[in-house]
């Protein structure tokens, strides 16, 4: 079947997997080339699969074990700057979308989305498009019209979201320290500057600050 879309799964849970490949498999255009359950999993498939010339598209979740999904959507732009990468993820999308396309993803899909919409997205930017819907576009068009007065999660660096993520998640500072190569004290800065930045207090205002935003669900699946 070579005009179908070729697609590399990535999410950690095997049965979000499992139900991906049920979906796709329904349509005769999309083709599951290969899945990956990490990060540092999700280049070396790109790598051993020559990107483009083995895949059309990589659908990403953003908590990925051994690397995030941000840090792999940077590493695919660096390496591979011609791969549409379309993320997938349970992290709500007005806190998330504009962050991932801002990084250089081709879209972004929570994962309640309805399979008719995943299935037109993929295809959307495997063909070279951009996926975005109407929350993404507002949210675009209001950090726009904001010019630079951000607030909350939006002023933080990369590298602070990804210890913002880890924290609302429930991992402490020596195990985010462990996950991101990073010394505890590193790690406690980071985290004293997120709270400042969010306006939070302590872990659980920040917890609470992360529900906040995505509508009062919880923030510790990805």
């Amino acid at each position: 079947m070579k005009d179908a879309v070729r697609v590399l799964l990535c999410d950690d849970h095997k049965i979000v997997r499992e139900g991906l490949k049920m979906v796709l498999a329904d349509d005769p255009g999309l083709m599951v080339v290969a899945e990956a359950d990490s990060g540092p999993g999700v280049l070396e498939l790109v790598q051993s699969l020559q990107g483009p010339q083995g895949v059309d598209v990589v659908l990403l979740d953003i908590a990925m074990p051994g690397m995030d999904g941000l840090n792999v959507l940077q590493n695919l732009r660096r390496d591979w700057p011609g791969l549409p990468v379309l993320m997938l993820s349970t992290y709500p999308e007005k806190q998330y979308a504009v962050r991932c396309i801002q990084l250089g993803a081709s879209g972004y899909l929570n994962k309640s989305t309805d399979t008719d919409a995943l299935v037109a997205a993929l295809r959307r930017v495997a063909a070279g498009g951009v996926h975005v819907s109407p929350t993404t576009a507002e949210a675009l068009a209001s950090l726009v019209s904001q010019g630079r007065t951000k607030s909350g999660i939006e002023q933080l660096s990369h590298r602070e979201h990804q210890v913002y993520l880890l924290l609302t998640q429930g991992h402490s500072v020596s195990e985010i320290g462990a996950q991101l190569s990073l010394a505890p004290n590193t790690v406690s800065t980071y985290r004293a500057r997120i709270l400042e930045k969010t306006g939070t207090k302590n872990d659980v205002e920040l917890a609470l600050y992360a529900q906040s935003l995505s509508g009062g669900q919880s923030s510790t699946f990805g």
